[in-house]
């Protein structure tokens, strides 16, 4: 702190008079206090001069004629105003540990601690691949028959928010010959590939057969919950992360935000993120297996925070996500849920 550095034993004695001495800048070698009325001005950022163990703000005394005289509240406790070295951690205490991410605190302390350089995860390459010939672009002319392409627009929006840089789109037509074509070359290049549509049953659903006959490992298909049942994902034959989000707009969005970006996270070896939980403000129905519930928060000061219920028109609601906030996982309940019911909130 700006001020003037003394000895605090030459205070606690009763002098309020000291010789100023001279002037040490941010940067420079320490000066030694000369005797124990002297004071040596001293810059933010600066060393302590020897001699001293305390800092006199500058708003606790005047300066007249080289001569420092304390004003009445001047106080001159040992180390006040001093940041001591190592006092911001300990010895053998990690200052960063494996799987933080690096915002701007932590690199700043990777460059206070003369480190030009740390061993990071990179970031993955991820393609975000639609399916289906109804599709079609905005902006272009559209049939009754026809459904415009949205999904892939909210996967990749949502991964870039969540901090993935490294995202690329394609659309894929329901032909099995061409998809397995493109996605061959695809699993070629990227390190995560997120499908939406193309999984469940009809006979178009060529996703699931394409993807093993291309060598990706099945490891689960289907999941009890709703919405989004059909999710499947499997493992590449180089370790690629192959999620079959159902084509369904709610249930590709939930599913990557409860699933995808979770995973991605975990295989750059990042920290799982703090559970959050709300209270929704209005009683439900019961479930028979899992049911994600978009939420809109109401006031997010209270711990848990109180939600309101925003339950879709089916899965193909996209419009009903609009101004909410994530959506709360209910466990199976066949009873139903209360009024005040806590729950896990992921936001989107």
């Amino acid at each position: 702190m700006d001020g003037v550095a003394i000895a605090s034993s030459a205070f606690a004695t009763g002098l309020r008079t000291f010789g100023l001495q001279g002037t040490q800048a941010a940067g420079a070698l320490p000066l030694t206090l000369g005797a124990p009325a002297s004071a040596i001005e001293v810059m933010t950022g600066a060393v302590l001069p020897f001699g001293a163990d305390c800092v006199i703000p500058l708003e606790e005394y005047d300066l007249g004629g080289g001569i420092l005289t304390m004003k009445p509240e001047a106080s001159a406790e040992p180390l006040r105003n001093i940041q001591r070295r190592g006092s911001d951690s300990q010895p053998g205490v990690p200052m960063l540990t494996p799987g933080m991410r690096l915002g701007a605190a932590e690199i700043a302390v990777v460059a206070s601690s003369g480190l030009a350089a740390v061993e990071v995860s990179r970031q993955p390459r991820v393609s975000v691949i639609s399916t289906g010939d109804e599709l079609i672009e905005p902006g272009e002319p559209i049939g009754d028959h026809q459904i415009r392409r949205s999904n892939a627009y909210g996967v990749a929006a949502a991964l870039q928010l969540h901090g993935f840089a490294e995202v690329d789109d394609e659309h894929l037509r329901d032909d099995e010959a061409l998809m397995q074509r493109r996605l061959g070359a695809i699993l070629e290049q990227y390190d995560a590939l997120v499908l939406s549509g193309g999984v469940s049953k009809g006979k178009f659903d060529f996703v699931p057969a394409t993807l093993k006959a291309l060598g990706v490992e099945e490891v689960f298909y289907q999941v009890a919950q709703r919405p989004g049942r059909p999710m499947w994902f499997g493992v590449g034959p180089r370790g690629q992360l192959v999620f079959g989000l159902p084509g369904n707009p709610v249930s590709t969005l939930i599913c990557l935000v409860r699933y995808v970006l979770p995973a991605l996270r975990a295989a750059m070896l990042g920290q799982a993120a703090t559970p959050e939980y709300v209270a929704i403000d209005q009683a439900m129905p019961g479930r028979k297996m899992t049911y994600f519930m978009p939420v809109a928060l109401r006031d997010g000061s209270a711990s848990p925070g109180l939600a309101s219920a925003r339950p879709p028109q089916g899965s193909g609601d996209f419009l009903a996500l609009a101004g909410t906030d994530g959506f709360a996982e209910l466990p199976p309940r066949p009873e139903g849920y209360p009024a005040g019911y806590v729950a896990e909130l992921y936001r989107w």
